[in-house]
């Protein structure tokens, strides 16, 4: 690695921290040793899981199972849509890939990860997994145990199903165990999603193992969540379990599997119906920019949002000559909808940035740190615990900033290994 660009990471490291100290509650009591061990637990976390052979194998098993799932999912919406979900096609494509219809072939991956996640949590996988990071997070960070379970679980569910597990304590929680809660949950991205921006994404990655890489990114955002709360509402009140820590969710196997699929259902009809709506909104906005120009380029949403947030591209590690491209796809991901984003670099054109720009821009659009987010969130949270409504109101925009830059830190961290 060159000197030049190890100074670019630690001023990444450096400036992405400073963007937040303005938007805090009280920087007196900021605790700057929680932020060193949060970017030093970061590093040591993405290590173990891109260098370490063992874990690196695991991974392989993970995608062959992805791969298997994908199969899999496909025999059922072959069996309902026809070749419209991938059977045999009654004619010859004019061009490679144009029979990918996403509500067909990409949004069934959700439903049916969904379901599979629900049995897995009912069997009491996931929760083992989940209670150990969450008990790193809870000795890490001074955090109690109903928090450290909720950022944790969202690394496997969703930002709204990750509140249910810690339900109880919602009413308990001070405003910046609040804040840790919707930025995690806004710096991830479920495993429900996982597979679907997996199959979107392969033709662009086709040599990566692109399940670990967002397993990763989602597991390296929460440390980075819970830093940037504590620099955004800095405060040291700790909310601990009272008795059982392990909340009961579904009654049975089958519970489980229907309640997932009904779940996976819903998000999926909210994904496209957010895609289609998004995606006519940037094109009138860009008709309407279309009418000034810059140079011989019209005016466009993406233009701007390059502009904007190109040098928080740069502090991720992205050289400057190609910042402008991957801070569009952060800010279209910011203002719209990670979706959006993934597909808009799914269809970048060869040779616009480098792969290993692409990968960093991967990271650091892994999340749902976007404003309808922020909407979803405070209306799902506030109706488990009404009470706490304005709270959640008062600290959501905090919760996107925090958002935000966990995502772009975990970029900057993922900078130092590829």
């Amino acid at each position: 690695m060159e000197f030049s660009y190890i100074i670019q990471i630690f001023i990444g490291f450096i400036g992405l921290v400073l963007i937040a100290i303005p938007f805090s509650s009280n920087r007196k009591i900021i605790n700057y040793r929680h932020i060193i061990s949060a970017i030093l637990f970061q590093l040591f976390l993405a290590f173990i899981l891109i260098k370490v052979p063992v874990i690196t194998n695991l991974f392989s098993y993970l995608a062959d199972a992805v791969a298997a799932l994908q199969i899999a999912t496909g025999k059922g919406t072959e069996f309902v849509f026809g070749y419209l979900g991938g059977g045999t096609l009654p004619f010859d494509l004019a061009q490679k890939g144009s029979a990918l219809i996403f509500a067909f072939s990409i949004l069934p991956f959700i439903i049916v990860m969904s379901s599979i996640t629900a049995a897995l949590w009912y069997w009491g996988i996931l929760p083992f997994i989940v209670n150990i990071f969450s008990k790193i997070c809870q000795r890490l960070f001074n955090i109690g145990g109903p928090i450290g379970l909720g950022a944790a679980a969202n690394v496997i569910v969703g930002q709204v199903e990750a509140p249910l597990l810690i339900r109880p304590y919602l009413s308990k929680l001070s405003n910046k165990e609040l804040l840790i809660l919707m930025t995690a949950g806004m710096s991830t991205v479920a495993g429900s999603i996982m597979v679907a921006l997996v199959s979107m994404l392969q033709l662009q990655f086709n040599d990566l193992n692109l399940i670990q890489h967002f397993l990763t990114a989602s597991i390296l955002s929460v440390p980075a969540a819970i830093l940037f709360a504590n620099i955004l509402m800095p405060s040291n009140e700790v909310t601990d379990f009272e008795g059982d820590e392990t909340p009961k969710i579904y009654e049975n196997t089958m519970d489980a599997i229907t309640r997932g699929t009904r779940d996976g259902t819903d998000i999926a009809i909210g994904v496209g119906s957010i895609l289609i709506v998004f995606i006519a909104l940037v094109y009138l906005v860009d008709s309407i920019l279309g009418i000034f120009s810059i140079g011989n380029q019209a005016l466009s949403l993406q233009m701007i949002l390059g502009y904007i947030f190109a040098p928080i591209a740069w502090l991720m590690g992205i050289p400057w000559e190609e910042a402008i491209v991957s801070g569009k796809l952060l800010g279209i991901k910011t203002a719209l909808n990670e979706f959006v984003a993934y597909a808009e670099l799914a269809n970048l054109q060869d040779g616009l940035i480098s792969d290993k720009s692409k990968l960093i821009t991967l990271y650091g659009l892994c999340g749902f740190a976007n404003f309808s987010s922020v909407g979803i969130l405070v209306s799902g949270i506030s109706a488990m615990s009404p009470e706490r409504k304005p709270d959640l109101i008062k600290v959501s925009l905090k919760a996107l900033i925090g958002a935000t830059l966990a995502s772009c830190m975990t970029g900057t961290v993922i900078a130092c290994f590829v």
